[in-house]
């Protein structure tokens, strides 16, 4: 499966109605985004069943200031409308399939459940 451009009009859309998304917050100048571009395309063709999105920070300029993102690269994963991932930086292919491995293998059940507890610990202090 070919990467995704996503927008203001369809990122929601896209993290909410698929399983698996990655997403890659770049920008045409940037020389790092332009070496992990490839590779996060060859390994999307790997896997189907994941969504491979990009988002250009520079035209979609309040989807990364709504994440926060001060660095780019920066590749996010979210699974079940989860954050799991989030991390400025390259990655190799190696370490990006190893990233969707583990995403894979998460109990989703437990992360829900640690979400919860931290929650509920946050708003007793």
């Amino acid at each position: 499966m070919a990467t995704l451009e996503l927008t203001t009009e369809n990122f929601n859309e896209t993290l909410t109605g698929n399983d698996v998304v990655l997403v890659d917050f770049w920008a045409e100048w940037c020389g790092p985004c332009q070496q992990f571009g490839p590779v996060y395309e060859r390994v999307s063709e790997k896997h189907p069943d994941i969504v491979f999105g990009k988002v250009d920070t520079e035209a979609q300029q309040m989807i990364a200031r709504e994440f926060g993102i001060s660095s780019i690269p920066t590749l996010m994963a979210v699974r079940e409308r989860t954050v799991l991932y989030q991390e400025a930086g390259a990655l190799n292919e190696e370490s990006l399939e190893d990233l969707i491995r583990q995403i894979r293998e998460l109990d989703m059940e437990q992360v829900r459940a640690e979400i919860a507890k931290q929650q509920s610990s946050d708003d007793a202090s």
